[in-house]
């Protein structure tokens, strides 16, 4: 026993050596610094890649719909539901398990906004019950075309898929979507959470009542995102995360009593990714077991975790099917932006050498055991080939590291900012102008994870060499799990605990949303979003001409109109231009001046600003009621 107990003091001393290679907090917030670029929409003040600016502002209007906002999935500027809703969950996913790890490093409140970016979209797309839009612009108009996002004339139609037209696998990612992400914001913003959990729940009563594959009724998306899988996986994975988000028996159940007719216990998988997500679902599912939430169907869920182990023994080259290798070690499955792959299996890795840490069992593979520590490492050791340990000594995510590719296949870093040069790239232009440049980029595309090298660890840093120098949303959304847990070391990390996290260090928007649409009588009613116990009214007192501009002198009034003292309180503004008077400063916006401490029921408190510009932008986002 002793010589157990020096081994494994030995171990704890050797691993944080093994951790000390790579700056994983600052790869991290690279990576989170990517979804800025990828922006659609009017962007906020306090946006980071500054060489962007407005685009798709009249998005969904040919359709009678607001479509503004959202992510444009890789280098083009189209909106591709599918993959987005998926880069949503997995960034939501690695925030629910390592929030913690996220907040010491300053990232979590930009991790937080990320996400609401995606689901600010995701709820203007899903209008009514069983109506969700899956797909802006289209990608034959668009790839004709090199245009930047703020120039770009190509085709705007909205498509949609409905209870005639279904889509089960697109409607189910969304689900799985919302919920997701309504685990993260549930302490920090609960009433935003609950709108997202009221649009989960109906567009999974959408997705499993009216079955079908998306991509028969959105057709143009079959050429780029085709759902090769079915839909029998999404329904399973927005199950598995309506169940996490609820804790409500009906979603456990619906996992034991459909997993072996859906397919989650019977396919044996090596890949997992925004079309495959029966790994994602083995796992979670996995989980349920370990924390002794599955004894109904305890038969159907070990054969869930049976199947996830596979998995898991196939990337580390112990199972009966192993994940291929490059000669420098990289998990290759494609070559068409094969490190999306990459990423998916490595935070599978890690959060189930954690899930499995916890149960104090090991992984019995094919050839041999497997340990949760080998997991993580091997995990690692992919993370660390990304960021260039590999045999060109090149990091495949720009920005990070001293060689990193110049040229990437992406319309917006290739092409001047607007910024800079206003000039109209025209559709083909662009590519007579700008695409076929040997420069490398004149925007710098910080972050982005490309597409990655070959079988045989060969890259060619080239601009028309989309399969490798093209990054996406999903290459980067899983990776900041696992370069969180990774930045945070050696600790132990009970994922089968609940996981409360911090208050992130900048303010999330607590914006108010469209009221969520009535269901039909045979749906159950939407929970509603719960009102604000505040209101926040500005009126423009006074004004004056200086110097050629007219200045305005504004009143607000935030009044308290819960039964309860408000302490704590917190005011974000934006667009603010000018000096305020009646409020303290803080590092996550204002606070009550120094001459008050809370607000009683009822009351309210007064502050002034002025500045030559129509009203701020003024919300409450945080607070506590005692």
């Amino acid at each position: 026993m002793g010589g157990v107990v020096v081994v494994f003091s030995l171990l704890l001393l050797l691993f944080p050596l093994a951790f000390a290679g790579h700056d994983y907090g600052k790869a991290l917030s690279k990576s989170i610094l990517f979804f800025e670029a990828q922006r659609s929409g009017y962007l906020p003040s306090n946006q980071r890649v500054t060489w962007r600016a407005n685009s798709g502002l009249l998005d969904g209007k040919a359709n009678g719909v607001d479509l503004v906002g959202g992510y444009y999935d890789a280098g083009d500027n189209v909106k591709f539901g599918l993959p987005m809703a998926f880069t949503i969950t997995m960034m939501a996913w690695s925030i629910a398990e390592y929030g913690k790890q996220m907040a010491a490093t300053g990232e979590l409140g930009h991790a937080m906004e990320a996400v609401k970016w995606g689901t600010d979209y995701l709820i203007k797309a899903h209008p009514e019950p069983f109506v969700l839009y899956g797909e802006v612009g289209d990608g034959n108009s668009d790839h004709y075309c090199w245009q930047r996002p703020e120039d770009m004339t190509t085709n705007r139609m909205a498509y949609r898929i409905d209870a005639n037209h279904p889509g089960s696998d697109l409607a189910g990612e969304t689900a799985a979507a919302m919920a997701s992400a309504s685990i993260i914001f549930r302490r920090l913003n609960p009433a935003y959470s609950s709108l997202l959990l009221s649009h989960a729940k109906q567009l999974f009563e959408f997705a499993d009542k009216y079955r079908g594959k998306y991509d028969s009724s959105i057709t143009v998306a079959q050429k780029y995102y085709r759902s090769i899988s079915g839909y029998g996986d999404e329904l399973l994975w927005a199950a598995a995360w309506l169940y996490q988000a609820t804790d409500d028996r009906h979603y456990l159940d619906y996992l034991g009593n459909n997993g072996d007719a859906l397919g989650g216990t019977g396919w044996a998988m090596t890949e997992f990714g925004w079309d495959v997500k029966y790994a994602g679902v083995q796992a979670l599912a996995s989980k349920f077991l370990f924390q002794g939430k599955a004894a109904h169907h305890s038969a159907v869920f070990e054969r869930y975790r049976q199947k996830a182990e596979y998995f898991m023994c196939s990337c580390l080259g112990k199972g009966t099917r192993n994940v291929q290798k490059t000669p420098g070690g990289l998990m290759f499955r494609q070559r068409w932006n094969n490190l999306q792959f990459v990423t998916s299996a490595s935070f599978l890795l890690t959060v189930y050498s954690d899930y499995v840490s916890a149960t104090g069992r090991n992984i019995q593979c094919a050839a041999g055991t497997a340990t949760p520590s080998e997991l993580l490492m091997f995990a690692k050791s992919q993370v660390d080939y990304i960021l260039g340990d590999n045999p060109r000594a090149t990091s495949y995510m720009v920005g990070y590291g001293s060689t990193y590719p110049q040229k990437v296949h992406h319309r917006a870093s290739s092409i001047v900012s607007i910024k800079f040069d206003a000039t109209f790239v025209s559709c083909r232009g662009g590519y007579q102008t700008w695409f076929g440049r040997k420069s490398g980029d004149p925007n710098l595309l910080d972050g982005a994870i490309v597409g990655g090298p070959d079988a045989y660890d060969d890259f060619a840093d080239q601009r028309d060499n989309y399969e490798q120098t093209e990054p996406a949303t999903y290459n980067n959304a899983p990776i900041l799990g696992v370069l969180a847990r990774l930045h945070g070391g050696n600790g132990v990390f009970n994922q089968l605990l609940p996981v409360v996290l911090p208050t992130p260090n900048i303010p999330v928007k607590n914006d108010k949303k469209r009221p969520m649409p009535q269901p039909k009588p045979s749906t159950p009613a939407p929970v509603s979003e719960p009102s604000s116990p505040f209101t926040v009214e500005q009126n423009a007192t006074t004004s004056w001409n200086y110097e050629g501009k007219t200045y305005y002198r504004y009143s607000t009034v935030v009044t308290n109109k819960s039964s309860k003292t408000v302490k704590d309180l917190n005011i974000s503004i934006s667009k603010l231009y000018g000096p305020l008077w009646g409020l303290s400063k803080s590092s996550n916006g204002f606070g009550f001046p120094t001459w008050l401490s809370s607000l009683p029921a009822g009351k309210s408190l007064e502050f002034v600003y002025i500045h030559a510009a129509s009203p701020a932008d003024i919300w409450v986002s945080g607070y506590t009621l005692v």
